[in-house]
């Protein structure tokens, strides 16, 4: 084999930096060209190009090593690594303070993937750990890097999504920069870390972040991210609560194609949210069920295939990231509804992330230390 027929093979079979024993075998048969590639008929290869080729050869396949890291990844690929996964950690407070004191426990992450989960979609309220200069408390953030690593160790993909959606919304300009500096500092710190940690730039923009103002701040949010991360995939909704509605309002870089859409659903709300204390208008009902009836799925596939005809018009895979019936509905409804939402985004080509895992609309119950079999069951399509 010649120099440049190497060369050619080279470019040719492993153009993504796969296959690092192929290329270690070119770069055999280029050093002992003369003999046709084999290191034993030249024994006496003087020592100084040895040493050469030794060290050529031990940083080429450090460099190759690390190719995973620095090649792009299709966000389709990604969004079916994402599969079926749950909501975590948000409202654990003792948590941030002392992972070892709060409600979520390590072992969780293992249970999560036996389970049949393959995401934990973390969700993060950093901005009450912000010092006067938007600076993340070192503790808090150790405590995210515990996460990171324990959800990589139960081979889980990790979405870090920032949640501080209530911020935001009350009062955006002021909180433009916490924003920014959130990113600012949590991007570089993982820029090594495997492409199964995904950022979501925020949670259900709303109210005065209008849509118009969240374009802006996610073009910004994504060139810092870019900065040194450049080949992570991000997951970004719309406004209006990552409204389906609102798809055709989301303005993302066209030229970036590594970026999951995200929405969240909950319709009909006067059955999802039937009782919750923070539903002004749906705090008072109760006893609503959800059948499963030819009009109530309609509702639910119809709404569905927007978003679905919007993906494919636009080529950007969907991550459903919340979806769930609170706590108050009868149980048969909220798992026969919870069943539906799942099978139809599957069916629809969507990944999904469960409303969650504690605190309420619970697939968990912490105090008993048991799955909620209905949930757990209509979630991963099991029977009992």
């Amino acid at each position: 084999m010649s120099l440049i027929q190497s060369l050619r093979a080279f470019k040719k079979h492993i153009p993504g930096g796969e296959n690092i024993k192929y290329s270690v075998q070119l770069l055999y048969s280029i050093y002992y060209l003369p003999s046709g590639g084999h290191p034993d008929k030249h024994p006496n290869r003087p020592p100084m190009k040895r040493l050469f080729f030794s060290i050529a050869l031990f940083t080429f396949i450090i460099s190759m090593s690390n190719l995973s890291f620095s090649q792009p990844v299709a966000a389709k690929d990604q969004n079916l690594k994402l599969d079926r996964g749950v909501n975590i950690i948000g409202y654990d407070k003792a948590f941030w303070q002392d992972h070892t004191k709060g409600r979520f426990k390590e072992s969780y992450f293992k249970m999560i993937k036996d389970a049949g989960f393959s995401t934990v979609r973390v969700n993060l309220h950093p901005f009450s750990q912000m010092d006067s200069q938007h600076l993340i408390s070192p503790l808090w953030l150790q405590t995210l890097d515990w996460v990171v690593d324990k959800g990589l160790e139960a081979n889980l993909m990790i979405i870090l999504d920032l949640h501080e959606f209530t911020a935001m919304a009350d009062n955006p300009e002021a909180k433009k920069e916490m924003f920014l500096s959130f990113w600012k500092q949590v991007a570089p710190r993982y820029k090594d870390k495997s492409d199964k940690v995904l950022f979501e730039l925020l949670n259900e923009p709303n109210q005065k972040l209008t849509v118009e103002m969240w374009n802006t701040f996610l073009a910004e949010a994504v060139k810092i991210i870019r900065e040194t991360n450049p080949y992570r995939t991000l997951i970004i909704g719309p406004g209006n609560w990552n409204g389906i509605e609102s798809l055709n309002t989301l303005k993302l870089p066209e030229n970036d194609r590594n970026i999951i859409v995200t929405v969240h659903f909950y319709h009909p709300m006067r059955f999802t949210h039937q009782g919750a204390a923070w539903a002004n208008e749906y705090r008072n009902l109760s006893g609503i069920q959800w059948t499963g009836t030819p009009e109530e799925k309609e509702e639910v596939e119809s709404k569905l295939r927007v978003a679905a005809d919007w993906s494919l018009k636009n080529d950007r895979p969907l991550f459903l990231g919340e979806f769930g019936a609170y706590d108050k509905g009868d149980m048969d409804s909220r798992s026969r509804y919870t069943a539906f939402v799942a099978r139809t985004a599957e069916k629809l080509g969507f990944s999904w992330a469960y409303w969650q895992f504690d605190s309420d609309f619970i697939v968990y119950d912490i105090e008993k230390e048991t799955w909620v079999k209905s949930i757990l069951n209509a979630l991963i399509d099991k029977k009992d």
